[in-house]
């Protein structure tokens, strides 16, 4: 029998990680989210001048799995990870891997213009680009002096 060294401090890492998401959605301050099956990927929302810009780590996932959407001021993406065939003979000592469905609700902050919408699936990674309406995107005041 092989023995694994304990590591107290991942642990505590990743209780951790869990009570913050917790919390999160508790507050409604982290994204809304519906899971049927047991994974939930991450995402990384970021902003510029123009565009709200969404990225979420989904590999093994076929392009024709994913959907992505807009409804109201949230951006829904959702994807079916598939089991792979079970193989005979096989003795798993470990599975850690997700399957299942998911669905993520992602609430977007600003107006964003959903006749330019794009969302790109490359290496693993969905990226979205959501565009903001001109009424959304910043404008300088000019400042003078009297």
């Amino acid at each position: 029998m092989r023995l694994i060294k304990w590591q107290p401090f991942e642990e505590r890492l990743s209780l951790r990680r869990e009570m913050d998401r917790l919390f999160d959605n508790f507050l409604g301050t982290e994204s809304k989210l519906v899971t049927n099956g047991n994974w939930l990927p991450e995402f990384d929302m970021s902003e510029t001048d123009d565009e709200i810009i969404v990225k979420m780590d989904i590999p093994g996932m076929e392009q024709k799995d994913i959907k992505v959407s807009m409804s109201g001021d949230c951006l829904n993406v959702s994807c079916k990870r598939k089991e792979e065939k079970e193989e005979k003979k096989k003795h798993y000592y470990s599975l850690e891997r997700k399957l299942g469905m998911f669905e993520r609700i992602l609430p977007i902050p600003t107006a964003v213009d959903e006749s330019k919408l794009n969302a790109v699936y490359n290496k693993g990674v969905l990226e979205a680009h959501l565009p903001r309406t001109l009424e959304a995107k910043p404008h300088r005041i000019p400042v003078t002096t009297r």
